[in-house]
């Protein structure tokens, strides 16, 4: 406990999109059990306020604001909201995103266009909202959610194209905020999210969930509080001299191979 203690930080897509605990919403109840001040921030207010119940019901401190950060005056407003309400902004976890099937040659321009602005172009302009306030104070940590979708190429799908780059395109941009930004004291790293079992896997039945885990050399399914986990080491102090990195939350599934005999 205590390990976030005085820092202020806002997650964006906080809240899961049904019931239970996602991706998103471990990590803010986490970084508020480490001390944090946590601006959580959803286009759907009444999920997000709901969360913030649950954090304050544990003693934590948070704050709903709903928003689409996928507009730049909306990522300034809750930036500024964060600094006004708390004092400071110390750490901000990207975390929306979402997905549309299709392959290069069947995928919708208006599908391409939507995830290119949800899962990358959101991340862009919340760091552009977010550095000038984390320079005020000495520095900060950004954390940005990808997927092993956007690492390996995973044949036998229907194809995932627009997802796919997105998300290869949000570790190009960790890098390049992390070399841009480090002389500022503000660090970016990357999660590399694998099959976690979040609230919107249960569509895939026991069956599909089996199927993930079975693919994962560990042989077990992760959770969003491993994906919370990560993201607190990279968000506290303990993580001062780490930037530019990119961490798998897999069980292996990126690293480990069969081998061949």
């Amino acid at each position: 406990m205590g390990r976030l203690a005085g820092k202020v930080a806002i997650v964006t897509g906080a809240a899961a999109q049904a019931e239970g605990v996602g991706n998103g919403s471990a990590v803010a109840m986490l970084f508020a059990r480490e001390g944090a001040s946590v601006v959580l921030v959803n286009r759907n207010l009444e999920r997000a306020k709901a969360l913030e119940a649950v954090i304050r019901s544990e003693g934590g401190e948070a704050a709903a604001v709903a928003a689409d950060v996928t507009q730049p005056e909306a990522t300034e407003t809750v930036a500024a909201f964060a600094v006004e309400r708390y004092g400071r902004l110390d750490i901000l976890h990207n975390n929306v995103g979402v997905g549309a099937g299709g392959d290069t040659v069947t995928q919708s321009l208006d599908d391409w266009r939507r995830l290119l602005d949800v899962n990358l172009t959101s991340a862009m302009l919340c760091c552009r909202a977010s550095i000038p306030r984390m320079r005020a104070t000495g520095g900060g940590a950004i954390i940005n959610v990808s997927s092993t979708a956007g690492v390996l190429g995973l044949s036998g799908t229907p194809g995932a194209v627009a997802y796919t780059a997105s998300k290869a395109g949000l570790q190009g941009l960790t890098l390049s905020v992390a070399a841009d930004h480090a002389a500022e004291g503000i660090r970016a790293n990357c999660l590399v999210v694998g099959t976690v079992a979040t609230p919107l896997v249960r569509a895939l039945g026991e069956e599909g969930r089996e199927r993930r885990r079975k693919a994962v050399p560990l042989q077990t399914e992760g959770t969003g509080w491993d994906v919370a986990y990560a993201a607190v080491y990279l968000a506290s102090d303990e993580s001062r001299w780490v930037t530019g990195v990119t961490l798998p939350i897999d069980g292996g599934f990126q690293n480990i191979r069969p081998w061949p005999r």
